[in-house]
Order: C-alpha cells, then structure tokens, then sequence
C-alpha cells in the first residue's frame, strides 16, 4: 500500500484537501494526516455550508470531514510521529492548502512543527513534496521562497481550477487541482479533467 503524507494549513481552501484524502483513500493509498490550528478554524468556517457544523467538538467535526478506514492523524506539535523521521518510508507529502508562511518555513529549513518537519523529511530523503499554494498575488519573498523550494526539489501546484474540461460544479473546478496532485504523485485517478482538444 502506497503511503501519502497530507499536511492541511489555515489557508483558504479546506475543500481541497478534503477531496484529495477523500480520493486517496479511495485508491487504497494509506494517508499520514496533520492540520495545523488554524487549519481546524478555517475547515469550521469554510465547511458549514457543505455539512460541517461549528460549534460541535472540534476532533469529532475534524473525523468526520475527513473520512476514510486508511488515515492516520498525527498531532500538529507530536515530534515523535512516526513521519518526522525519515526511516517512516512514504511515497511523497502534499501540503494542501499551503500557506505562504508555511512554504517560507519549509523552504529555508525551519520546523517548527510536526508540519514543517515531515516536509523537512521529505526533501531530505529526495521524495516528492507538493505544495498547493493558495496566495494571491505573490509577493518578491514568496516569489524568492518558491524559487528556493523549487531548488530543493519541491513541486509547486497553485490552487488555480482549470476551465476547458467544462466544469458545471464547484466540485469539477475542485477535481481539475486534486487531479493535477494525483499527477504529481503518479497516481491514476477517474476524475475527468484533461486536455481534450476535440471537445466541443
């Protein structure tokens, strides 16, 4: 079984990251799972139109949105999981949505968290990091920070939905970054986002 590490922060985008476990799992891929703080406040607020109700315990809405029998969650600040050290073996990590903060942390070797460590691990032990950024616009030092990353080896993926697979949902648009993701990872996936040059 494959294995995935998904970091969620506090940007704007929570429905991103609830697709991309949600169809990981369904691909039997085993999912690493952490969210920052600010993550759990942002999932509240953005997710209560599609389900998610604030008010109710945190850990049991945060269960319940990301739902799957192969996620494991580890605790923002738990240094000792097993993803901070790089003898856990996985295939990759996605952060997802990633704040511009985080990817500056991640880029110039600063970890400060569980977070920042496993994608530390991950560069270090040359696998795959995708980092869904959601900023707009970028400024010279997240323009620097991304270049630095970049360097090192890190793929960055903005959540920038794409138009010409005819989206008709906010799911669809959802669906054309997941799908780029899945790419990244070298995953097969049934979502139906791509180039089709004789749709009419």
């Amino acid at each position: 079984m494959k294995s995935i590490v998904v970091g969620v922060t506090g940007a704007s985008g929570s429905i991103y990251a609830r697709r991309l476990v949600q169809v990981l799992c369904e691909l039997d891929v085993h999912v690493h799972l952490v969210l920052s703080r600010h993550a759990l406040k942002v999932i509240t607020i953005e997710l209560e139109p599609l389900g998610l109700k604030a008010g109710e315990e945190i850990k049991f809405e945060v269960l319940r949105y990301f739902q799957g029998d192969s996620i494991t969650f580890h605790g923002y600040q738990d240094f000792t999981a097993p993803i901070a050290s790089g003898s856990c073996r996985t295939d990759g990590m996605v952060i997802c949505p990633c704040t511009a903060g985080t990817l500056g942390r991640v880029a110039n070797g600063v970890s400060t968290n569980l977070l920042d460590r496993a994608a530390d691990v991950t560069l270090k032990e040359r696998r795959k990091l995708i980092c869904v950024l959601r900023e707009m616009p970028y400024s010279i030092i997240l323009i620097e920070n991304m270049l630095k990353l970049s360097r090192a080896g890190g793929v960055i993926i903005p959540a920038s939905p794409t138009f010409y697979h005819g989206p008709e949902t906010i799911a669809d648009l959802v669906d054309s970054v997941v799908a780029r993701v899945l790419e990244h990872l070298g995953l097969e996936s049934e979502l139906k986002v791509k180039w089709d040059p004789d749709r009419s």
